[in-house]
């Protein structure tokens, strides 16, 4: 069974609130509605949602319940406290451990290949219709990961954090980082701060890792693994462990190979509350031009 993972636990503190419930489309439909709505006529069969579990039943009333009729609908809850033994959180910590301690949260749900993706991205159908094919020949040391460039993923209303990623003559992924705080500076070139605190420019061309992957079987052990050292590094710090920065380990350890998937389609999120202006204008001008029905669950 092909299954997508939704990363949706994020609290939503540079957009103030949970943006993951927002509605977006002319008859109250979310972003995330939008995504399960390809999800599904791209041909994948679950979906599993990272949540938080205190707003599990919003959630699930919101959103889960839409497509319970026409695909599996399943949860997972990313708790600061599901760490592996003898972890435990600091008394000071109040934010969970980032996108790999997400995905760790559903590792109970999935021992066959998957997809992930941020419950607040706009990607598009031919994302996840390129997700959905790849899905079927993957091998065991091999993802894939869907590319946009950066000058179509950045905000006009601050900064954003991006995977930067460097791609080989073969069409895999050499390198990828998280590059934080991304945006126009006074002189009108874009920079960002990289893993090594340094600000440096980045080119509006660059591949970027939107958060979303495939991960083959067998996946979630290698990202124990690599969580485990995060923990022993930085059990005392405020840091996150991000996934691709698993995924640019696991590649420099030879551990996997990860296959650049680009794609033409529209990308689009809400980081700031300002974004969500251009969202609803862009989901409007895709249903005049007939890529999605209004409303659109009743005619899915």
């Amino acid at each position: 069974m092909s299954s997508l993972l939704v990363l949706a636990a994020g609290m939503g503190s540079r957009y103030g609130g949970l943006k993951q419930l927002d509605q977006m489309g002319p008859n109250g439909e979310t972003v995330l509605d939008y995504s399960v709505f390809d999800a599904i006529r791209a041909g994948f069969e679950r979906v599993i949602f990272v949540i938080r579990e205190d707003f599990y039943e919003a959630f699930r009333d919101g959103v889960g319940a839409r497509f319970a009729d026409r695909i599996n609908v399943e949860y997972a809850f990313q708790k600061l406290d599901d760490l592996p033994q003898p972890f435990v959180p600091p008394e000071n910590r109040v934010k969970p451990w980032g996108t790999s301690h997400a995905i760790l949260a559903a590792r109970h749900l999935l021992d066959s290949p998957f997809a992930v993706i941020n419950a607040d991205d706009f990607y598009g159908y031919d994302a996840y219709a390129k997700a959905a094919s790849q899905i079927a020949h993957l091998t065991p040391k091999q993802c894939a990961m869907i590319a946009y460039p950066l000058a179509n993923t950045l905000s006009e209303h601050g900064q954003v954090n991006r995977g930067i990623c460097e791609v080989d003559e073969t069409g895999f992924l050499s390198r990828v980082e998280e590059v934080v705080r991304i945006g126009r500076d006074e002189d009108g070139k874009v920079s960002g701060e990289w893993l090594d605190g340094v600000r440096r420019e980045v080119a509006l061309s660059s591949p970027v890792s939107m958060n979303f992957w495939v991960f083959p079987a067998g996946f979630m052990q290698k990202l124990e693994a690599e969580f485990l050292k995060f923990l022993e590094e930085n059990i005392g710090e405020a840091g996150e462990s991000y996934i691709p920065c698993v995924v640019d380990s696991l590649i420099q350890q030879g551990e996997i190979r990860c296959q650049v998937l680009q794609t033409e389609a529209s990308w689009f999120g809400v980081t700031y509350p300002e974004d969500k202006a251009q969202v609803v204008s862009a989901i409007l001008a895709m249903i005049d031009s007939g890529a999605y029905p209004s409303p659109l669950v009743a005619e899915s």
